[in-house]
């Protein structure tokens, strides 16, 4: 039997918080309600579950609350006999702003509040269940990943920045800032007025033990450094600088460290995963989308049962309002970001990796639509893809898909390069 079709011995609506839990316990068939909260430690969490157990006999126990990651929920959901129902917190803002307009917020209210979702909706709400520990791996460190190179990429910036007020040149010089030649050379030489007391083989001998290839290349930087001009003298200045110059230059070469310890990880889970080749097999996934992709979708094949589910949770579906004869159509904000990012960026690396991939996103440009816009509207077509892909198990073929394209009399058909039309009939 269906976790969303067993009879439940009680409801329970789940204000979770950093120190105490909010909770609002109702038995089924009775109209009184419970108020208690539970302190945020193992031990009263452990010892809330067994009094669960105990009160109603191990037999299953709904439960509403406004997150499906944390460490609360990871103590619930293994928990054989919980149900847990995650509900949209903006499902929860839009009760509270109509039920209490004064905008206060206080936890029992919502604790109440998910339970009456709870109970007078739960047929439009769908019980968690989790992926397995491989699956739920990938999905944590990918996002992990995500979040390491959000901060490098601040970091970055911050150091662009700072050389741009007073040694300009490095942007030109250094290539990729991030990069372990750059933090090296910045730690070294954080000026130009410090590069220049330097000696010309103290700094070609530099460059060839990070591994610069290229002899013309590095004369001709030679020539620069030893031409270049300081754009400030000031002392303030320069010491300030240099002092934030080498401060970021020291932080940025461990986070990449530590990216690619993420990425080492990934890949090695990845290989593991049945699904891997299906989602390795779509065109410009490699070795950083593709795990991304299957993060995204997950294992549990029951938990979509359409490809728009997914194209409206990732936030790739446009909404569409209406008001009288006026209809507005934009881009959905209430969705994941990291889900969006990802089938946004994967748009883009297939661009160059499938011709019918290409030949819409070509089609959107020249009816007007913005880069991004093409993308999302490509992200739209792939989802539709990878749904089906994902529900028969079944790895991408791109062959396969244009001649569908071209049986299909699709206008896509029409775009595709000359050999594939001619391999298509």
């Amino acid at each position: 039997m269906s976790k969303d079709n067993v009879e439940i011995a009680a409801f329970i609506g789940l204000d979770w918080a950093d120190q105490k839990h909010v909770i609002t316990l109702q038995e089924a068939g009775s109209d009184q309600r419970h108020r208690f909260t539970v302190d945020h430690t193992p031990e009263a969490i452990q010892s809330w579950i067994q009094q669960l157990r105990n009160q109603f006999g191990g037999r299953p126990v709904a439960i509403a609350v406004e997150q499906k990651r944390g460490a609360l929920i990871y103590a619930l959901m293994h928990v054989e006999f919980l149900h847990l129902y995650p509900v949209n917190p903006i499902t929860v803002a839009k009760m509270r702003e109509a039920f209490y307009p004064s905008g206060a917020k206080d936890d029992p209210t919502d604790a109440d509040l998910l339970l009456d979702i709870l109970i007078s909706h739960r047929r439009h709400l769908r019980v968690w269940i989790p992926d397995d520990v491989l699956t739920r791996s990938i999905q944590l460190l990918t996002e992990g990943r995500r979040g390491l190179i959000d901060e490098r990429t601040a970091l970055t910036n911050q150091l662009t920045a700072a050389l741009k007020t007073y040694f300009p040149q490095a942007l030109d010089w250094f290539g990729e800032l991030h990069t372990a030649r750059a933090c090296a050379f910045l730690l070294r030489w954080p000026s130009l007025q410090d590069l220049k007391r330097a000696t010309a083989s103290s700094v070609r001998k530099f460059y060839k033990n990070q591994g610069y290839r290229g002899e013309d290349k590095l004369e001709q930087l030679m020539r620069n450094i030893k031409q270049a001009q300081p754009l400030t003298e000031d002392g303030a200045v320069l010491l300030a600088s240099k002092m934030m110059v080498q401060a970021l230059a020291t932080q940025i070469p461990s986070l990449t460290e530590s990216i690619d310890r993420y990425d080492q990880q990934i890949a090695s889970l990845f290989d593991q995963h049945d699904d891997s080749t299906l989602f390795g097999s779509f065109p410009g996934a490699g070795p950083v989308l593709a795990p991304r992709l299957l993060a995204a979708f997950g294992s549990n094949r029951a938990r979509f049962e359409f490809a728009a589910e997914m194209q409206q949770l990732s936030g790739i579906a446009p909404v569409t309002e209406k008001s009288g004869e006026g209809i507005w159509i934009h881009w959905r904000l209430a969705c994941s970001t990291f889900l969006r990012q990802t089938f946004h960026e994967f748009a883009g690396k297939s661009i160059s990796q499938s011709d019918w991939a290409r030949a819409h996103y070509d089609q959107q440009r020249a009816r007007g639509k913005s880069h991004h816009a093409a993308l999302r509207s490509l992200a739209y077509k792939w989802i539709r893809i990878m749904f089906r892909c994902w529900k028969t198990r079944t790895p991408y073929d791109e062959a396969l898909y244009c001649k569908s394209l071209r049986l299909r009399r699709s206008p896509l058909a029409d775009e595709l390069p000359a050999a594939e039309k001619i391999a298509l009939t």
